[in-house]
């Protein structure tokens, strides 16, 4: 018999009719001559119990159904006697498909604290927090495709191989196959990469939007999805090693045209997963609700249902970094010394706690700044008028700060080969990214979401480990 998912039963199942399930045991439970068996197949929050007659089963089957083992359970839908759901099924065959020692077997019936249920990564999907991050997840990853496919963008993959630095912060991974016991060395003692795979010194990319820029000067506006890479050593919840980001590049677009594209992709996404994931989304609002209800009121955060409509609902204030910079300065936080880290004035670089203070307590929206000194800005970001400033953009979100990073590009190719040389970036290293100057070059602009960041948000989860399947993080290589 065909498998029937757990989730279409408890959507539409009707008494009386014979289906075949195939899951994993939640519970089990029952009598000497009943079990109740509660199974999950992943497909959605919601267990369907199974009611097992013990005369009708051997005793190794029913001794073997012990919590984790997969089943396959045969039998008839019928009316159930208990709350919670609708029908339960009446089993006519239970097959064990894999074992679960239930002395061995670490996700019990109760509640795991996350630290213990990320050293078990390999396993924790199986809980009702994680299969609900991760259904959320892969509807994010499908709304993303969406909404580009249907604003005319192409998707375009850019490589994770690469010999150039983005961001221009240094902290890559390495590639080589070079060997570490004796490896080359050139006549000034450095490391002959020339030997190496690939003739030069390469790394793991930190961004495709170099790439990316490629490709929208000859398509017109695309988008890259696909896995970064950065060796920060930093051990906190709000760093990965490893970690997913999605970056649109527009042609003929200024950062007006950028802005206005970022907040119409993040409402559209905010609001794609209010619509399509409201069981999962109400549960992890419970469960944020029953974590934080010993803690005072005003470090409680906001509902987390509540927190997306708010930002599905609200147009985003939009004003520029020195204005920022003002407020902040004047500020109760800052004149009475309750920010970590002091605004003393332009140029200081903004810390989350000033981001949320600009969106949570003086707008009470979500904020985008623009106009950021040129000084502690990428090289690539188009100088304003003024030489101080660049056509740069962030998006503030409640909790996280700053969720979105963009910017206009500098299509003059006099300025970005003067900004490249005062920054010590290898123009002949680069050429190819020049000659997009050179050839046809044009106003364009883009920005970055880290995707990790965006389900940390959606799913109110503290710690950004908690939204990638398998975390990878200083000293944590596991799976």
């Amino acid at each position: 018999m065909k498998r029937t998912l757990i989730k279409e039963i408890l959507l539409s199942g009707e008494a009386g009719t014979e289906v075949n399930i195939k899951g994993w045991v939640r519970t089990k439970r029952g009598s000497k001559s009943v079990n109740f068996i509660a199974m999950n197949d992943g497909t959605c929050l919601g267990n369907l119990q199974v009611v097992a007659d013990v005369a009708s089963f051997d005793e190794d089957t029913l001794k073997d159904t012990t919590t984790g083992a997969a089943l396959s359970v045969t039998g008839k839908l019928v009316a159930s006697q208990g709350s919670g759901q609708s029908v339960e099924i009446q089993a006519e065959k239970i097959e064990v498909l894999g074992t679960a020692d239930p002395e061995k077997y670490p996700i019990q019936p109760k509640k795991h604290t996350l630290e213990f249920l990320r050293e078990n990564a390999h396993l924790r999907m199986r809980t009702n927090t994680f299969s609900a991050v991760f259904r959320i997840r892969h509807a994010m990853i499908f709304a993303v495709h969406k909404f580009f496919s249907e604003k005319n963008f192409y998707n375009i993959h850019t490589p994770i191989i690469t010999s150039s630095d983005a961001e221009g912060a240094g902290e890559m991974f390495r590639v080589t196959t070079l060997p570490f016991d004796e490896t080359p060395r050139n006549e000034e003692g450095e490391v002959d990469y020339s030997q190496d795979f690939f003739g030069k010194s390469t790394n793991l990319t930190v961004s495709g939007q170099l790439e990316g820029e490629l490709a929208a000067m000859a398509l017109g506006q695309i988008y890259t999805f696909g896995p970064t890479f950065r060796a920060e050593n930093s051990n906190t919840s709000r760093h990965l090693a490893e970690f997913w980001m999605i970056e649109p590049e527009m042609a003929f677009a200024d950062l007006n045209d950028n802005m206005d594209l970022a907040e119409e992709f993040l409402k559209y996404l905010i609001q794609y997963a209010l619509d399509n994931c409201n069981e999962d989304l109400e549960f992890l609002a419970k469960r944020q609700e029953e974590d934080e209800k010993n803690k005072p009121k005003e470090e409680r955060n906001m509902n987390l249902i509540e927190k997306l409509q708010f930002v599905a609902d609200n147009d985003f204030v939009r004003l520029t970094y020195t204005e920022a910079i003002d407020i902040l300065r004047n500020s109760k936080p800052n004149k009475k010394g309750k920010f970590k880290y002091p605004v003393e004035g332009f140029g200081t670089d903004l810390q989350s706690e000033h981001e949320r203070y600009l969106v949570e307590k003086k707008f009470k929206k979500p904020v985008i700044l623009t106009d950021y000194p040129a000084d502690i800005k990428a090289f690539y970001m188009r100088v304003n008028d003024d030489n101080k400033t660049v056509a740069a953009m962030d998006i503030l979100f409640p909790q996280i700060g700053e969720i979105v990073g963009g910017s206009q590009r500098e299509e003059r190719l006099d300025v970005l080969e003067a900004k490249m040389d005062e920054m010590g970036i290898p123009k002949e290293e680069m050429s190819w990214y020049i000659d997009t100057r050179r050839f046809g070059g044009a106003p364009h602009a883009g920005f970055g979401l880290g995707f990790e960041r965006l389900i940390s948000f959606v799913t109110g989860m503290g710690n950004i480990r908690d939204v990638i399947p398998f975390p990878r993080a200083p000293k944590t290589c596991e799976f």
